[in-house]
């Protein structure tokens, strides 16, 4: 079951301090401590490829219901930092909603420098495609799914074919994708971790998931905080959303006034939920789509 908070750690007072505590292991431990063990089932720590960070958590249903959707979920981290099991609570958000949910660790700089993470995100969807019906997922219900930097990984992955091409698969072969508070158009680099796994200044123009938007794309819902001190919601949300539109790809997209770049992804956990729909507006996205 869920742990209770003590009387003067106030769900208000937890989102207050959310933006510092998540910085540190301590507040994940935390946020993840207040999920329910009892809506999922959870097989941990499977391979996808031969490097040690190519492996991922399965999260199901407790109820297993044949041909249900899968989202594989990318974390956020600056392509620097970020382990799969800091993400527990999202697993269980999805989870509980009827949604498998594969949640997948990838190769992180400075040891490892851009295609590398949108590589190994492409080979995370392989997998996922071929092992969705052993999880009581349909192969023709495969979204992808990010935060911050795991969101432009998952948007490089619905948008620019030639990941998926790798990995024997098309774009198309996905019901759609899912980006919270992405990066999609950030060149110039400022940003030095961003330069380091990017190598600035000698990045690709197209590694930015803006020009890969085409009428091809599989549909999205775009979400983020208005006011997002780390990714600038105008620049990558709005924008791909309009160029996603004027393209006839069925988008949606909307900024939350009541949280921020990290308490966006945090109102998923149940504890924090009333802060933002992000987890209704996912829901609802994955069960009209595919």
């Amino acid at each position: 079951m869920a742990m209770n908070l003590p009387i003067k750690l106030s769900r208000r007072s937890l989102f207050a301090m959310l933006p510092a505590l998540l910085t540190a292991c301590s507040g994940v431990d935390l946020l993840n401590a207040t999920v329910a063990t009892d809506s999922y089932r959870r097989t941990p720590d499977l391979p996808y490829g031969p490097d040690p960070r190519h492996r991922l958590d399965v999260y199901q249903p407790k109820t297993e219901v044949v041909g249900a959707p899968l989202v594989v979920f990318f974390h956020g981290g600056s392509w620097s930092s970020g382990e799969r099991g800091d993400y527990r609570f999202v697993g269980e958000a999805l989870a509980s909603q009827g949604i498998v949910t594969l949640i997948a660790d990838y190769r992180l700089s400075p040891a490892f420098r851009y295609p590398a993470f949108v590589q190994d995100s492409a080979g995370a969807v392989r997998w996922a495609f071929d092992h969705a019906a052993r999880y009581g997922a349909s192969p023709a219900r495969v979204f992808v799914m990010g935060h911050s930097a795991g969101a432009y990984n998952a948007a490089m992955v619905a948008l620019d074919a030639r990941w998926l091409a790798a990995e024997g698969l098309k774009p198309a072969r996905l019901a759609g994708w899912i980006g919270l508070a992405g990066p999609y158009d950030f060149l110039p680099i400022g940003d030095r971790q961003t330069q380091i796994a990017f190598d600035w200044p000698g990045t690709p123009a197209d590694s930015q998931p803006l020009s890969h938007a085409s009428r091809a794309s599989p549909p999205a819902p775009l979400l983020a905080p208005a006011q997002d001190n780390l990714v600038n919601p105008q620049r990558s949300t709005v924008a791909m959303a309009e160029r996603l539109r004027a393209r006839g790809v069925r988008v949606e997209s909307e900024l939350f006034e009541t949280v921020g770049h990290v308490t966006l992804l945090a109102s998923m956990a149940s504890v924090l939920r009333g802060r933002a729909p992000v987890l209704a507006r996912v829901t609802a996205f994955v069960r009209s789509a595919g």
